[in-house]
């Protein structure tokens, strides 16, 4: 890891032990290249394996074979066949999409900084790492050797640099307060906007958001100032040697729960130096060493024994040391790295700067096997029949190579030597009458290849396509119109289950990419600049901060295989099909650039997406015509709406009379239809008589009444008559007594004294 980061600098001690680390409980080197000695079996018996897989793969391992003197020695390139086929098939989902990584957040606290990383991440994957060169190389490892391990690290460098400052006089002026604070609104939707204002405004800004004072600054002179220019700060991702790599062997196939992970790479005192994270390297003897000396390192150049003059360049083996150690005697394991040279230096010792903690390994297996980190490539299932295959195609050589082809042999006194020359060049000859040229001249021919043979080469080539799933292009035996199958779902099913198989190795190359994202994520929100300009498109710039870089996130990879890009975009284009005539256009667009996208068109895609139309003049004029008549129609069939509510407003106060008179209609139907009835049924007759029989009883009741009326009427007037008599007849009386009383109240006295 090239940094020279604060944050990345060891931790150096003036201990009289050689400790580089100011710890109570610093491992010593023995304790750590015991852990080497502890992974070694297990690791040599990965790479032995990865050795034959090798020497089976390419021409160096199979030309140390032995072979009878006299014998073919052609070997097939089956193994290597079947990779050239299976790398591109691997690796071009990876190159085929522009933004590698889709970030999604876990919470909605979270939206903001998986946009800014999902930004950062493509940025990074499209510009300062070279996703091309990376994922081929991945790929031909995971391939070649069945494991493949990448290392993620930060490159930080820096160099001396002289820029000018200007120099300004500062005067307050509140007036500028509403700039500034239009400045702000900018800064939080659109930052890059601020560089168009002058570079006055810019600072003065600075100062208003940090100390809320409205300066007005004024440009007196500018001043050289020496600074630190930072050339690279971005992450690194380098695929490793497997045979350098040593992994605690109780790790059960998962690098992540390994205690401790031993790489071993080649530097040079110069290189060390510039990291800027080693120390002790004046102890560092580089006269004798060599790269192909040291022990357990397999060297990745072209000459191994190659060493550039000046002991600054000298290439020497170094041994890295990720793990966890008991650094306090406190019972609480702490990750830390170490660092030490062939020749037993310890350069360097600190605490895991990485902000994930754990070791910048990430391992992936191109078939995967049980709890081991090391996978199998195709060259495990493809030896035994590369080997028959070979022996076959040395037999039909050795076969065709032994025979006189073309070889002519003639009959002893056949011809003469005059004659015998003439044969030779070609002219006409004469030949001796004892025997016949027909019997006499042989001419010689390459003998025929046993049926066998493609037999058996035709039975190794299914066979190896069958374990691998990889169709190859091998003569009758190879593609053709019935080598997948001689109906549709035959294909269908063949290219499914080949498909199936690579999806599944391309699940777990995702899934270590997937790790390496995770990790650089954790590190852009460490080491990255307080503020990194994203490019976006060619108009757009989005600035992120360091700050909203953390958060939890759900990490995706966005790749895809051609054949399901090909499906997807044959279903967007039925559908297209199907739907064009009721779609609207907006519709249609998005369709057409997910097409495009699809078939690895963006430029076309983005061209779609921002298409829009231009109208035709005429045609323009005549969409206006057009809603003139139909504002007209609309115009016309709300006034005749307005009209029939009114006629219903009308209708509706009508309705009442109407009824009545509907119902008087009917009334005088229904009395009609009662007298026809009655009439025709001799009710109505019947009816008649008993009204005429009602009015005669009721006229004759009417005299009766009239009768006995006259009859009360005689009777009350007798009555009367004899009251009346009565009471003259009482009345009289008593006038008559009265009289009698008055006249005897005069005569008492004449009757007394008569009496006397």
């Amino acid at each position: 890891m090239d940094n020279n980061s604060p944050e990345l600098e060891p931790v150096v001690s003036d201990q009289t032990n050689g400790s580089l680390a100011d710890w109570s409980n610093a491992p010593k080197l023995s304790d750590l290249k015991a852990d080497l000695e502890n992974a070694r079996p297990s690791h040599e018996a990965a790479t032995s394996k990865i050795k034959v897989w090798d020497d089976s793969r390419t021409i160096a391992g199979n030309a140390v074979k032995k072979f009878r003197k006299g014998q073919s020695t052609i070997t097939p390139r089956l193994i290597q066949k079947q990779a050239e086929w299976r790398i591109p098939a691997l690796s071009e989902p990876f190159q085929s999409s522009p933004d590698l990584f889709k970030v999604s957040p876990v919470g909605w606290e979270d939206v903001k900084g998986a946009q800014q990383n999902e930004l950062v991440l493509n940025n990074q994957f499209s510009t300062v790492i070279d996703r091309v060169a990376l994922v081929d190389e991945f790929t031909q490892e995971l391939v070649y050797k069945g494991t493949a391990i990448l290392r993620t690290g930060w490159d930080y460098q820096t160099r001396k640099a002289v820029k000018q400052e200007p120099i300004y006089e500062y005067q307050q002026d509140p007036s500028l307060a509403q700039t500034y604070q239009q400045m702000a609104q900018i800064d939080q939707t659109n930052p890059v906007s601020l560089l168009a204002y002058p570079q006055e405004l810019q600072d003065g800004y600075n100062i208003f958001k940090e100390q809320q004072l409205s300066l007005r600054l004024t440009l007196v002179g500018m001043q050289n100032v020496e600074y630190d220019k930072v050339i690279r700060n971005c992450p690194t991702v380098e695929v490793c040697n497997v045979n350098n790599i040593f992994v605690d062997p109780a790790c059960a196939g998962k690098i992540e729960k390994a205690s401790f992970v031993i790489y071993s790479f080649e530097t040079s005192t110069a290189e060390l130096k510039a990291s800027g994270l080693y120390s002790n390297l004046e102890k560092i003897n580089v006269s004798n060493s060599s790269p192909l000396t040291a022990e357990n390192f397999q060297s990745n150049s072209s000459d191994p024994n190659f060493q550039p003059s000046g002991e600054p360049r000298k290439r020497i083996v170094a041994y890295e040391y990720w793990g966890y150690w008991d650094i306090d005697n406190s019972g609480v394991l702490t990750p830390i790295v170490a660092t030490w040279t062939d020749g037993g230096v310890m350069i360097r010792m600190e605490e895991n700067p990485y902000p994930h903690g754990r070791p910048p390994f990430v391992t992936c297996q191109y078939r995967a096997v049980n709890k081991t980190i090391y996978g199998e490539p195709d060259a495990e299932l493809l030896k035994e029949n590369q080997e028959i295959i070979g022996a076959v195609m040395r037999g039909a050589l050795d076969l065709l190579g032994k025979s006189a082809n073309s070889q002519t042999g003639f009959q002893k006194g056949l011809l003469d030597s005059t004659n015998k020359q003439r044969f030779a060049d070609g002219e006409d000859y004469e030949y001796n009458p004892n025997t016949s040229p027909v019997s006499g001249i042989h001419q010689h021919e390459y003998p025929a290849i046993p049926a066998s043979v493609q037999y058996m080469l035709a039975a190794m080539n299914t066979d190896a396509e069958s374990l691998t799933g990889v169709k190859a292009f091998t003569g009758s035996a190879g593609m053709s119109g019935d080598s997948l199958g001689t109906t549709a779902a035959g294909v269908r099913g063949a290219l499914d289950a080949s498909s199936k198989r690579e999806m599944a190795i391309l699940r777990r190359m995702m899934q270590a990419f997937v790790t390496v994202g995770r990790q650089i994520i954790a590190m852009n929100a460490v080491w990255l600049n307080e503020q990194e300009v994203v490019r976006i498109t060619d108009e757009q710039f989005v600035p992120v901060r360091r700050d909203d870089l953390s958060g939890d996130f759900d990490l995706k990879l966005t790749i895809s295989t051609p054949e399901q890009d090909e499906a997807k975009a044959q279903e967007l284009a039925m559908m297209l099909q199907t739907m064009a005539a009721d779609m609207d256009q907006g519709m249609k667009n998005l369709i057409l650039s997910n097409i495009a996208r699809l078939r690895k068109m963006p430029d076309l895609a983005h061209q779609i997406e921002n298409y829009q139309p231009q109208p035709d003049p005429v045609q323009e004029q005549m969409q206006q015509l057009q809603m003139q008549l139909l504002q007209s129609q609309i115009n016309l069939n709300n006034s005749q709406a307005q009209e029939n509510g009114g006629k219903a407003i009308l209708a509706q106060s009508k309705v009442g009379t109407e009824q009545a008179r509907a119902s008087q209609m009917q009334a005088k139907t229904d009395n009609d239809n009662l007298n026809f009835l009655q009439t025709q049924n001799g009710v109505k007759h019947q009816q008649q008589m008993e009204l005429e029989q009602a009015r005669g009883d009721n006229q004759l009741a009417s005299q009766a009444l009239k009768q006995q009326g006259t009859m009360d009427q005689i009777r009350q007037q007798h009555n009367l008559g004899l009251l009346a008599n009565h009471a003259s007849t009482t009345l009289n009386h008593e006038s008559q007594l009265k009289q009698m009383h008055a006249q005897a109240s005069l005569q008492p006295k004449q009757t007394t004294g008569s009496n006397q």
